[in-house]
């Protein structure tokens, strides 16, 4: 047996039946799993809520690496481990003056399960600078890669994410295509705007950019290795128009965020969850993060369980008020 208490950003104690350390595609080829329900991968730990040991075997992600494998004069391409720390690739980017994922500051977990979930902060989101995906299939034993239009990526979603494929591939490395000398920063969200205006920054670089998402991170979120928690815990429903107008006659300001179309709108699940009553409230040993109620945390001794439970109950609520069903961005385990 062993604790994945320090593998999840929740700090759920709960156990691995059989924990595997993976630090190259050889350590995977010894195993022939049939199914997706024989094992289980893991990568840093940021999106997941454990609810129950887990019995199958753990695959951990610790493939490492950073490797520029071309370079020209406006741009260059990296390959890195899944097992790399994402926010630690983003600092080497930026060391080396490289732009493309500076609004993705501070976003926990590791490389490999940025193009699982399509990460995505402020106006970015990682598909937009990801040029191929380097995985194991863990059903067919075999290395296989993606270009970005095999990945089907979506509004946190992906091939790698959807229930026929969920499980099934192994992030081994990630190539991403950043451009130099030359940067294009997005500003667009407003908070970014505000604080590079404090600052008096008229024409802000990638630093520049990156300070101030992290800025923007840190007053928001909590520490998970002060109060454990796994970011956003619902994705941020895209409702018909008619959806929003609706609610927005009862409030005096709903936001909201165009998706591309006259007909579609993204509402911040916070802001729902918020007029739901849930901001700042606690319930047992878990409950809504004080500053963003997007957040559930646990307060110290919660179980997973407990946690998964305040979460349906905040789900119910959000529904019963708006007739919007939020959909978990965590997986649940």
């Amino acid at each position: 047996m062993a604790s994945l208490k320090d593998f999840n950003t929740f700090g759920i104690d709960v156990n691995a039946r059989v924990l595997h350390h993976i630090t190259s595609v050889e350590d995977l080829k010894i195993f022939t799993f049939k199914k997706r329900d024989e094992f289980f991968i893991l990568g840093g730990g940021s999106n997941m809520l454990l609810t129950k040991d887990v019995e199958i075997p753990v695959l951990k992600n610790e493939i490492c690496g950073i490797t520029t494998i071309e370079s020209s004069e406006h741009q260059a391409v990296v390959k890195v481990g899944g097992g790399e720390n994402w926010h630690q690739f983003v600092l080497w980017a930026l060391s080396q003056n490289l732009g493309g994922i500076e609004n993705l500051s501070l976003i926990p977990g590791t490389v490999g399960a940025s193009p699982i979930q399509n990460i995505g902060a402020y106006g970015v989101e990682v598909a937009d600078v990801i040029s191929k995906v380097y995985a194991y299939d863990m059903l067919n034993q075999k290395e296989v890669s993606f270009r970005p239009g095999e990945c089907n990526f979506a509004y946190r979603d992906s091939i790698f994410k959807s229930s026929e494929h969920k499980g099934q591939f192994f992030i081994l490395y990630v190539e991403f295509k950043l451009h130099k000398a030359i940067h294009e920063v997005n500003v667009s969200y407003g908070p970014i705007k505000n604080i590079l205006q404090e600052k008096g920054i008229s024409t802000p670089n990638i630093q520049d950019v990156s300070q101030a998402v992290i800025e923007i991170r840190q007053s928001k979120l909590p520490d998970p290795a002060v109060t454990g928690n796994s970011g956003s815990f619902f994705k941020n429903p895209i409702v018909l128009k008619k959806v929003q107008e609706k609610i927005d006659e009862d409030y005096d300001y709903v936001p909201f965020y165009p998706v591309g179309n006259d007909t579609h709108v993204k509402i911040p699940a916070g802001w729902l969850i918020e007029k739901c009553g849930w901001k700042g409230k606690r319930v047992g040993n878990t409950g809504n993060y004080k500053y963003q109620s997007l957040i559930i945390v646990n307060h110290g001794n919660a179980t997973g369980a407990e946690i998964y439970d305040h979460a349906k109950n905040v789900r119910q609520s959000v529904k019963d008020k708006f007739g919007i069903t939020l959909e978990f961005e965590v997986n649940i385990i």
